[in-house]
């Protein structure tokens, strides 16, 4: 069934964003396709994110960062990149497989951030975040480095200035 709702993101979005002639759309269905098993990506998604970040991404009006539409900016230059892995949730996580996460970041960027991803973006791999979840972000002002990491996105990579907000006004 969890594999079911993730083809149909991925056949709902990409469709949606090469409809409007969305360079995006071959991005976001090869990241999906690079998941090892999507079925157990989503399902860790909903186990050790949802709670706070929302099953569909939209944490609001909760004071966390909304994924949906937005996490994608984060992937845009080897930093916020690195930011993502490092957070203590990500890093510190009980998902002890590389490749398991991985997968499941790639479900949060591709899946649920989707309109949000720069064309050409690359999927996690195992290799990398076993590499940067040896940095953890344990002793650093985590809104300090959010704040850091969301002025490059906006500067470098074309975020919108909203994404400053954690989460989108409605």
């Amino acid at each position: 069934m969890r594999a079911l709702a993730l083809a149909a993101v991925a056949l709902v979005l990409a469709p949606q964003l090469a409809a409007r002639g969305d360079p995006r759309a071959e991005t976001v269905t090869r990241g999906l396709a690079a998941l090892s098993d999507p079925e157990l990506a989503r399902g860790d998604y909903v186990e050790h994110c949802a709670g706070c970040h929302g099953v569909q991404g939209i944490s609001a009006p909760a004071k966390l960062p909304e994924l949906r539409g937005r996490v994608g900016y984060m992937m845009c230059t080897a930093d916020t990149r690195a930011y993502l892995l490092r957070l203590p949730n990500i890093a510190k996580s009980r998902i002890s497989d590389n490749q398991q996460l991985a997968d499941m970041l790639n479900f949060m960027v591709f899946g649920l951030g989707g309109d949000s991803v720069i064309p050409g973006t690359q999927p996690f791999t195992a290799q990398e975040v076993e590499y940067e979840r040896r940095f953890a972000l344990t002793s650093a002002s985590l809104v300090a480095e959010r704040k850091r990491h969301v002025e490059t996105a906006i500067r470098k990579c074309g975020a919108p200035e909203a994404f400053r907000d954690f989460y989108k006004p409605r």
